[in-house]
């Protein structure tokens, strides 16, 4: 069954791992090894973890000489996030009327 590229992405995001991983990228490409660092897991472990991400479309891995860096590719976040705008709205206009409702009962 296929999915849709926006599911990818959340389920990719529904580890903290690859949200780490993501992190890290987010301050320039890495390799396996620098990424591997910060956790307890084995490099095979890392690196299904970036082949999740690949797929998802959230990195790229490039090759240079024996090195295989990975980079963080935004436009995949980028539509996440504007899927979740919609809701932020929503979420916005609720705190708003919760915050009117506590002033009115302040004021009683």
């Amino acid at each position: 069954m296929p999915t849709d590229q926006l599911s990818d992405t959340f389920s990719a995001l529904a580890d903290p791992t690859r949200r780490a991983i993501l992190r890290r990228l987010a301050d320039g490409e890495a390799t396996v090894n620098e990424l591997a660092e910060p956790f307890s897991i084995s490099l095979q472990a890392v690196s299904k973890h970036l082949k999740v991400l690949e797929r998802a479309g959230l990195i790229t891995r490039g090759r240079t000489a024996q090195l295989r860096p990975s980079r963080l590719e935004g436009a995949r976040l980028r539509e996440a996030v504007q899927w979740l705008e919609r809701y932020r709205r929503f979420w916005e206009a609720g705190f708003d009327q919760l915050e009117a409702r506590l002033r009115e009962t302040d004021d009683d």
